[in-house]
């Protein structure tokens, strides 16, 4: 996808002006650039740190249409996440699954039973579905035996999605960049060329071998999610933003057994909770606070934070004894939410929003679920302005559809697309046995080595792979193995993979271990 020596050529070549630059490479940033390259528009994408490295690798890990904003009365938001959250699942099997919700349903809960029935009713019409049913108090213990009892009545199964967020955006970042896209990580905008009263292009420099140049082009998109009002301070703009936290917790699936999700309200404020099954795992979140701070101090979960989120596990699964010590890790994202003044942080909007500041294009807010929708949004504002006032197919697949996988790989062709044909053709048939203690296989991490832009050990364990959140204290018991597969295929000598493995863990250490409770409030 973006084979190791693509940095050393994008620099040797020169190559300064584009039709098209986007600063950002979470969903967002890799959506507009999948949909530029669609468009035949000559598009490089940029970003400081790694791909998916900001909010889209610390997200709830679910495509879903959002019931609770139907809820709220927004029904366009709600239909749309509904069909892009279909065709995802159309497009992509073993990446996006679908996954059957369970909502429980207590005495006197609000609202009740007949209310969300209806609500039920709508969300299957939105999505052309007839799937949300009601099971009686027996079903519901049968479907979760863990789940407490008292004054429960029975409870709603409902469809939505899961996925790897970080594969889909590297999915979608691959398909663009087999359509004629470049891609770069580790490489910043540091500021905005301005000529006259408009944005042209942008100084970058690589975080990695130290090359910097000043690029250009008519358009440039700041797709930085919560970073975005950083950029935007190149052109006077005043902060918009309102960064929310959002944690969980991921536990053994062992201890937190969950043959299928359920959605929850926790019993101190009603924040919507979520359990699901993950990558032979179980999640359990989310928080949703405002992150001071930002960008500063960053993401990770604080002590008030795990007390809240054990306070709804200890209400909702009594008979399991959980605490923070049974987690395996946590991990916090910080939502690029557009401030809308809302007393309550999970009562702000979460539709996208599209600014033209003197030219810079800025896209932040949005949902994982309409990514593409929002790229073609951007896109579409900008289309003026690109070279030959480019045709953009809001009709075309979301993704390309995978080749056939054999059996038992269909989560590897998900996750990998085209790519999966190759993977199969040139990595060694051992290296498709799994990676202990997890559903990967060791043909993961040796294809990120050599395709992926892997420059130190965090990408690949925490992002082209997820061994830094299903293993435990982070795969620390692999990382030899791992190191080996390192001096293979990058030639990193003893030096380099112990200052590798120093730096990962220490990382590991502030951003995922859990912390201690302190039994205050949230």
């Amino acid at each position: 996808m973006f084979e190791r020596d693509g940095r050393e050529r994008f620099w040797a070549e020169g190559e300064d002006t584009w039709d098209l630059i986007v600063v950002g490479g979470g969903i967002t940033g890799a959506g507009i650039l999948r949909e530029a390259a669609r468009a035949g528009i000559r598009a490089l994408l940029l970003e400081r740190g790694d791909f998916a490295g900001g909010t889209s690798s610390w997200s709830s890990k679910l495509v879903h249409g959002g019931l609770r904003y139907l809820a709220s009365g927004d029904w366009r938001l709600t239909r749309e996440s509904v069909r892009e959250r279909q065709a995802l699942m159309r497009a992509a099997p073993g990446l996006v699954e679908p996954l059957t919700f369970l909502l429980p349903m207590y005495a006197g809960a609000r609202p009740g039973r007949l209310a969300m029935g209806a609500a039920l009713k709508v969300y299957d019409w939105m999505a052309g579905l007839h799937y949300s049913h009601y099971l009686d108090r027996e079903s519901a213990r049968w479907r979760v035996p863990s789940l407490a009892d008292d004054d429960l009545n029975g409870a709603y199964a409902y469809l939505d999605a899961r996925t790897d967020d970080v594969r889909l955006v590297l999915r979608v970042l691959a398909e663009a960049v087999a359509d004629g896209a470049t891609a770069l990580n580790r490489v910043s905008a540091e500021s905005l060329l301005v000529e006259g009263d408009k944005v042209t292009g942008v100084r970058a420099r690589d975080g990695v071998t130290g090359a910097a140049a000043e690029l250009r082009a008519p358009v440039v998109i700041n797709a930085t999610g919560p970073w975005a009002d950083g950029l935007r301070a190149g052109v006077e703009a005043p902060p918009r933003l309102r960064p929310l936290r959002g944690s969980h917790f991921v536990f053994d699936f062992a201890r937190l057994p969950m043959a299928q999700a359920l959605t929850l309200f926790h019993p101190r404020d009603r924040r919507p909770l979520f359990a699901f099954p993950w990558e032979g795992t179980t999640v359990f979140g989310t928080t949703d606070l405002d992150h001071e701070g930002w960008p500063d101090r960053p993401a990770c979960m604080t002590p008030e934070e795990a007390d809240y989120l054990v306070e709804g596990l200890t209400h909702y699964f009594p008979s399991l004894g959980l605490g923070r010590e049974h987690a395996l890790c946590s991990y916090s994202g910080v939502r690029p939410v557009v401030g809308g003044g809302a007393e309550n942080p999970s009562d702000e909007s979460r539709e996208s929003a599209i600014w033209d500041e003197r030219g810079l294009l800025t896209v932040t807010g949005g949902k994982l679920t309409t990514y593409r929708v929002t790229a073609l949004e951007a896109l579409a504002a900008a289309r003026d302005r690109l070279p030959g006032t480019p045709r953009l197919d809001g009709r075309a697949p979301i993704l390309r559809p995978a080749p056939p996988a054999r059996p038992g790989e269909a989560r590897l062709a998900g996750r990998y697309g085209d790519d999966y044909t190759r993977m199969r053709e040139t990595l060694p048939a051992t290296d498709f046995a799994a990676v202990p203690g997890s559903v990967s296989v060791w043909a993961e991490l040796r294809w990120a080595l050599r395709h992926e832009a892997v420059v130190g050990l965090d990408d690949l364990l925490l992002r082209r792979t997820r061994l830094g959140l299903l293993l435990p204290r982070g795969g620390a018991a692999l990382l030899d193995d791992i190191g080996a597969l390192c001096r293979a295929e990058l030639g990193w000598d003893a030096a380099r993979r112990e200052r590798e493995r120093e730096a990962y863990l220490a990382h590991w250490r502030s951003a995922h271990a859990v912390p201690a409770g302190t039994g205050d409030a949230v």
